[in-house]
C-alpha cells in the first residue's frame, strides 16, 4: 500500500525553490562556493593576475573588526584582499551588485577606523 501525502505536505512539496534575496546565483569554482557569478568571475580574474605576478597574497573573505571608542560595533568581511605589485599597496575589494545601507555604513567605518578605502567591483 502506498502512503498518501496530506494536502499540507503536497503544498510544501510543490513550493518553488526559495529565491536569493538579491537574485544572485551562487557558483562553485576550484571547490570554493561564491555568493554570485560576478564574485566567482572576479576570483578567476584575480587568479590570472596572481599567476602573471601582478598581484600577490590573494585572500578571500578577510574579516575586519570595526571598533569605535573601544567598543565593538560590527565586522566587515571583504570579498578579496591582495597586494598590488605595481601600485605597491594592499587592496581590499568588494564585488557589489546591490549597495545596501549596512554596506554603506561599514564602508565608512572601514575608512574611519582602519583608513582603508574599499575598492568596489560592479557585478
Amino acid at each position: 500500500m502506498t502512503e498518501r501525502m496530506t494536502a499540507a505536505e503536497a503544498r510544501e512539496h510543490l513550493k518553488p525553490a526559495k529565491q536569493n534575496k538579491y537574485r544572485n546565483k551562487p557558483v562553485v569554482i576550484d571547490g570554493i562556493r561564491f555568493d554570485s557569478t560576478a564574485e566567482g568571475n572576479r576570483y578567476n580574474d584575480l587568479k590570472t593576475l596572481q599567476k602573471a605576478g601582478e598581484i600577490v597574497e590573494l585572500q578571500r573573505q578577510v574579516s575586519y573588526r570595526l571598533d569605535v571608542n573601544g567598543e565593538h560595533v560590527c565586522a566587515y568581511k571583504a570579498d578579496f584582499v591582495y597586494f598590488d605589485c605595481r601600485e605597491k599597496r594592499t587592496v581590499v575589494e568588494d564585488v557589489k551588485g546591490v549597495r545596501t545601507k549596512d554596506y554603506e555604513i561599514k564602508k565608512k567605518l572601514m575608512r574611519a577606523v582602519h583608513g582603508i578605502e574599499i575598492q568596489e567591483i560592479s557585478a
